[in-house]
């Protein structure tokens, strides 16, 4: 629902924030440059598929735990990266890693809800997998993002995982519950709008400061999720998760020094 909202949305409005945007798009096909294809289109699978882990995470075990283990991905990114671009983490930068991650965990809600053992065995599984799929979608967006602009890029890999969604309700079962669509269809729009924003955002910083120090960053939201809802609806913070937020903070702080020097 998300996707079949946002894709032809987006189609309009991101053509209009980068005009050259189509013109990026029917050069890469007609001058067939498979590699940019293929790395973009493998980027919307993989995108599918940790989302799709992710929200099966999400459904078996407590949301905190489910996303506080998705957001271990920047040490898969650093390795991966490490790997494929030689781009060896420093001593402090694996600090910083493990700062942000800290306080990242404390600004989770504790959950007092109980989970059969089959259940939390399968959602750790789903939730360590999507920040695994997280990690090789980054470094491969860092690889076709050298040679492609963000704004087409996220583009091929929302209409991709749109396809792969709409072939997979041929496979998952339909619930026969009535429900109620009006506000799951604005939610889902809504969602789809901030998810695109997110997504584009992201792909521009892999671009421009690399894999892993993006993916270090994007390991606040966790905290700026707890700091974002207690401004907007009103959500108490504990003591904990404020000294989380300002944890995650410091570690940004730290990361935007060493960019500096």
């Amino acid at each position: 629902m998300r996707m079949l909202l946002v894709v032809p949305l987006m189609a309009s409005v991101a053509f209009k924030l980068y005009p050259s945007a189509l013109k990026e798009l029917r050069d890469v096909f007609q001058h067939h440059r498979t590699d940019v294809i293929t790395q973009a289109l493998g980027c919307g699978v993989l995108m599918f598929v940790y989302i799709a882990l992710l929200y099966i995470a999400i459904g078996l075990i407590p949301t905190g735990i489910a996303i506080t283990l998705f957001f271990s991905y920047p040490v898969f990114t650093a390795l991966l990266a490490w790997k494929f671009f030689g781009d060896r983490p420093t001593f402090f930068r694996w600090l910083v890693m493990g700062i942000i991650l800290v306080g990242s965990v404390l600004t989770i809600p504790p959950s007092s809800t109980s989970y059969s053992s089959s259940a939390i065995t399968l959602g750790i599984i789903a939730s360590v997998g999507a920040g695994i799929v997280y990690a090789f979608y980054c470094v491969i967006a860092q690889k076709c993002l050298e040679k492609f602009h963000p704004v087409p890029f996220t583009w091929i890999s929302f209409a991709t995982t749109l396809v792969l969604s709409g072939v997979s309700l041929l496979f998952w079962p339909i619930p026969s519950t009535q429900l109620d669509w009006t506000p799951m269809w604005i939610g889902s729009i809504f969602s789809g709008l901030v998810s695109f924003a997110g997504h584009t955002l992201n792909n521009l910083g892999i671009r421009m400061i690399s894999a892993t120090k993006a993916s270090i960053i994007g390991a606040s939201s966790p905290a700026l999720t707890a700091l974002v809802a207690w401004g907007t609806i009103s959500e108490t913070l504990s003591v904990i998760q404020s000294v989380g937020i300002s944890v995650v903070t410091l570690g940004i702080a730290l990361l935007s020094v060493e960019r500096r020097s």
